[in-house]
């Protein structure tokens, strides 16, 4: 990087950094889903890197990472592993958050740098990447202020897979195998960003001549990443059928500032000639992924391929349109002063679009906007609340709602979209019991059953938020009856039931339920406490746990877990048949008249498990290879 480069890179870097400073500061953000995206980073350092790794402690069991992306949290642990455990779990999670915020507009700055050969032609477009919301879920609003964190990280990578692949466009030759690493990098961060990858990818290699024997040198790479991830991407694909894909939000849409990126591309793709073939490559970048969105949203959702959905595949075009707008703008004004084109940027995206449309740049947080863990574990009294529930019988907390309000009032400010918090996720930190519900929308089968009655085949269309205080269980909250409740609560394996203050008109489930009785609790909680434990399975040993089950006929029995195929049951040494209940519960064989039994369950990496991790080693050892092989040449 040019020294000329350094001053503009330490003004946007000191912008960043007094932001996150006012933003979050030093203390973990509480605000809606970061508190269960901290619960994943605590699941890897106490459960293990294996994405199959068991988590027992939401929604009956689940193998958390292997059907979420795990970058975020491996990236975490490393951070706090490297530290020989000297920062804690919250202090890594914390230093994620920076990185997330901050990476976006450092890697456009870095990319266009290289591509325009001026950092301060780069500002402008690494401003708007970093501050750009405009209800995109990598944005500032969806990826820090929420806690979508692996979007945001996946998404500063586009910017870094660009730099990386410059010289190759430019030079000719083979890809460097950091382009390698940086695919691998985001698929398991967050695949959605995965199109713009591969698209980045082909329209660099058709960039010049001969782009057949290009294209196959990209489509190595790619091959590269794809065995690099392996260990993730294959059980994945062979076990899709035990998550629900997420399928919610609105369709992509292109708004007023959408529109002037556009504009400005378009000015970009016309002159893009006198930036040589990397600028012909960030000219056409954003255009080829409007094509792939388009192909995204009306070809293969409707086919029911909802997986990647044409709302999260967008973001990989707003990252190409950002870079390609940075282009435009840099070769809009005549005569050019780089200085001057570079702050006018900056200025005019303020200017126009902050005053009139102040959620399409997160330019200045509020402090209230942005609670930290420590001040809504005070303003919440969930000391008191962990301690309540580590009192009650043994056995699962259900939460009625899956966030806390952080805003009580009016009834307008009881919509489903005021401010919250998923804090009670981290309930299985602070109390050791398991939990159902409490969380974000999630995609394990026992999340369906919760959410609609049924843990069917079927994507979830519903942001679980708008359920809360409204149904549970696919009933609405004012008609769900104690007979109907105590059937899901008995296979949940429920001891202890939490609601808040707001539902207590509608609680005839819990209120008439004579399995249940009112304890005291903090405001503004309602805790329902079972009269008798629960007896889950016991952790015994790394992958071994216990149940004592009894049947006085031959008969299928809940074990209370969720149903996976990883799981071997036994009984004194003899392999019982298991398979999924009507409930997503696993369920073993007994036969009747010998009374209570002590069933073992195994559980461990099957098949594809194995095969992800040998093809994985195939493929370091392939880039190791390849490493070596053009060193040599």
């Amino acid at each position: 990087m040019a020294r000329d480069s350094l001053f503009p890179l330490a003004l946007l870097a000191l912008y960043g950094l007094a932001f996150g400073i006012a933003a979050f500061g030093f203390s973990p953000p509480a605000f809606d889903d970061h508190p269960g995206q901290l619960y994943r980073l605590w699941h890897v350092i106490a459960h293990g890197p294996a994405p199959w790794a068991w988590n027992p402690d939401w929604w009956g069991g689940y193998p958390e990472l292997q059907f979420y992306p795990p970058g975020f949290a491996y990236l975490g642990a490393l951070i706090q592993r490297a530290s020989v455990n000297a920062i804690p779990v919250a202090g890594a999670y914390q230093m994620i958050v920076w990185i997330a915020y901050l990476a976006p507009g450092l890697t456009t700055f870095l990319a266009l740098t290289r591509v325009l050969r001026s950092g301060w032609l780069a500002l402008p477009g690494a401003f708007v990447a970093l501050t750009l919301s405009d209800g995109i879920s990598s944005g500032v609003e969806g990826g820090a202020h929420i806690g979508m964190l692996g979007a945001r990280l996946s998404w500063a990578l586009i910017p870094l897979l660009v730099l990386v692949l410059v010289p190759w466009i430019e030079e000719g030759g083979r890809p460097s195998r950091g382009a390698a690493l940086i695919v691998a990098a985001i698929v398991l961060t967050h695949p959605a960003a995965l199109p713009a990858a591969v698209t980045l990818i082909v329209v660099g290699a058709v960039a010049r001549p001969p782009w057949r024997a290009r294209l196959a040198t990209g489509l190595l790479d790619l091959a590269l990443a794809a065995a690099l991830t392996a260990f993730w991407t294959l059980p994945l694909l062979f076990r899709l059928e035990n998550t629900r894909a997420l399928a919610w939000g609105e369709a992509p849409a292109i708004g007023v500032f959408g529109a002037a990126l556009a504009l400005l591309a378009l000015v970009g793709l016309a002159r893009a000639r006198g930036v040589g073939p990397s600028g012909r490559v960030v000219a056409l970048f954003p255009w080829a992924m409007v094509l792939v969105v388009l192909v995204d949203r009306f070809a293969l959702e409707p086919l029911g391929l909802r997986w990647l959905p044409a709302n999260r595949v967008v973001d990989g075009a707003w990252i190409a349109f950002i870079m390609a707008a940075g282009l435009g703008w840099s070769r809009a004004l005549l005569p050019r002063r780089e200085l001057v084109t570079g702050l006018a940027g900056v200025l005019a995206a303020v200017a126009l679009f902050w005053p009139s449309q102040p959620r399409t740049l997160t330019l200045w947080p509020r402090a209230a906007d942005w609670p930290s863990l420590p001040s809504i574990e005070r303003g919440l009294r969930l000391a008191d609340l962990w301690a309540a529930l580590r009192e009650a019988p043994s056995g699962r907390v259900l939460f009625v709602r899956s966030s806390v309000p952080l805003v009580y009032g009016s009834q307008a400010s009881r919509a489903w979209y005021r401010p919250h918090t998923h804090v009670t996720a981290l309930a299985p930190v602070f109390t050791g019991r398991a939990i159902v519900n409490g969380t974000f929308t999630h995609p394990s089968p026992m999340a369906a059953l919760t959410y609609r009655g049924d843990a069917g085949p079927g994507p979830i269309t519903r942001l679980v938020e708008q359920l809360d205080g409204v149904s549970l269980f696919g009933r609405a909250l004012d008609t769900l009856d104690p007979e109907t409740f105590n059937r899901y609560a008995d296979r949940l394996g429920i001891s202890a039931v939490v609601a808040i203050d707001e539902d207590a008109a509608h609680l005839r489930a819990l209120d008439e339920n004579p399995a249940f009785a009112r304890r005291a609790s903090p405001a503004p909680f309602l805790i329902y406490v079972r009269g008798q434990a629960v007896e889950l399975p016991r952790a015994v040993g790394a992958g071994r746990w216990t149940l004592t089950l009894a049947a006085d006929r031959d008969a299928w029995v809940s074990t209370r877990t969720a149903y996976y195929p990883l799981w071997r049951a036994r009984v004194q040494g003899a392999a019982l048949e298991t398979r999924r209940g009507s409930f997503g519960d696993l369920e073993v064989r007994l036969d009747g008249g010998t009374g209570a039994r002590t069933i073992e369950l195994d559980y461990g990496p099957g098949a594809p498990e194995i095969s992800g991790i040998v093809v994985t080693a195939v493929g370091v050892i392939g880039l190791v290879a390849l490493r070596r092989r053009g060193k040599a040449a």
